[in-house]
């Protein structure tokens, strides 16, 4: 029986010294609320176009073991009571610092999941949590800061066009992709009829969707085509919102010898245009023949109907044979010069009957085009 009392004492002490333990670590956990915001001061204005940071700052919270205090700066929507904050992030330091300083980037993420649209102002609301780890305490006052989002969103790896207006129509597998330009910047040539499109991140799982609406980039729509079956050149930049849409209304082969247009080429889907068993004939010179020819895009810009030139990166070239580079047939925008940049069309190619192609899709490595002899 003196066993039994023994080892139950030795039960009863160790439970006791577990609780004792239990009690102090808890102590050593507990820390204040943090019950000051210095800055920014409330409603304080932050255009998020700029290449800026905003710094928040509060009065320190204390430790009842007057060791380090750990800080979350919180954000939530300007009528939330953060239960549901839509952004939580370490103060400077990694948390150990009572202040945070954020770009205006980031402060630009969190306004988007608080709802504010682009090119919008909206405000957000924050607070700071301070912790030791266990418990946690909520800072007992709130602030206010007000921001204007940039038109802009963060650029994609790719983009596609899909939909019942698009070429492809909105089956999303056969999207069809738009060529990068930029380091923010996409465009695509394709033909567009009565239905509606929008503008995919990608073919699989949930892709981020944009469309045009007024000529500027905005999120999560699509855009209603009634117009005529027409193809266009469509530009989006994703670092300001702004878009283009430039009709294509007529490519036609410029031979200057001739001063005349030798044909006109035909859409046929993809960004690329056809045209078929052409006869081509040199220019005989006194002292030869003359092969040179360019390209002149006709364009519609809303009422305005334009010219754009496309030819050669040199001002003069030599007949292209089985050794030149492909680069030699890449397409840039060039001036309507009677003469300067013209390409030169192959030896073999005289009074021959081609094929001729123009490829700008988003395939190609560069715009370019061929000749095929038949």
């Amino acid at each position: 029986m003196k066993n039994i009392y023994s080892k139950l004492l030795i039960v009863i002490c160790a439970v006791f010294l577990v609780s004792c333990d239990n009690d102090e670590t808890m102590s050593h956990t507990n820390v204040s609320a943090v019950n000051a915001l210095y800055s920014p001061a409330d409603n304080k204005f932050f255009d998020l176009g700029a290449q800026s940071s905003a710094i928040f700052e509060w009065e320190a919270a204390k430790a009842e073991d007057n060791g380090a205090v750990l800080y979350d700066v919180v954000f939530d929507r300007e009528s939330g009571d953060f239960s549901k904050p839509v952004y939580t992030i370490p103060s400077d330091g990694k948390g150990f610092q009572n202040k945070l300083n954020i770009s205006f980037t980031e402060l630009n993420k969190i306004a988007e999941m608080a709802g504010i649209q682009s090119e919008s102002i909206g405000k957000l609301k924050w607070t700071v949590y301070s912790t030791k780890g266990l418990n946690v305490q909520k800072s007992t006052v709130s602030g206010i800061i007000e921001v204007q989002r940039p038109g802009g969103f963060p650029t994609p790896d790719q983009l596609f066009i899909t939909g019942t207006a698009s070429e492809n129509g909105e089956t999303v597998a056969d999207a069809q992709a738009f060529k990068k330009t930029g380091a923010t910047s996409f465009e695509i040539y394709t033909k567009l009829k009565a239905g509606s499109y929008k503008f995919i991140t990608r073919k699989n799982g949930t892709p981020e969707v944009f469309y045009i609406s007024e000529d500027k980039l905005k999120q999560d729509g699509a855009t209603t085509y009634a117009g005529d079956s027409k193809v266009y050149k469509i530009k989006v930049d994703f670092s300001d919102g702004s878009t283009t849409m430039t009709e294509i209304k007529k490519i036609e082969l410029w031979f200057p010898p001739l001063s005349s247009y030798l044909f006109e080429y035909t859409y046929s889907g993809g960004g690329i245009w056809k045209a078929a068993n052409k006869h081509i004939d040199f220019k005989v010179e006194s002292w030869g023949k003359d092969e040179r020819y360019k390209f002149k895009f006709t364009v519609v810009n809303g009422e305005t109907t334009s010219e754009e030139w496309y030819g050669s990166i040199n001002g003069d070239n030599n007949r292209p044979d089985a050794s030149t580079a492909a680069s030699y047939w890449y397409m840039v925008p060039v001036t309507n010069d009677f003469w300067n940049n013209c390409f030169k069309f192959a030896t073999a190619i005289d009074n021959s009957n081609v094929n001729a192609e123009i490829n700008f899709s988003a395939a190609a490595t560069a715009y370019t085009h061929s000749f095929t002899i038949l």
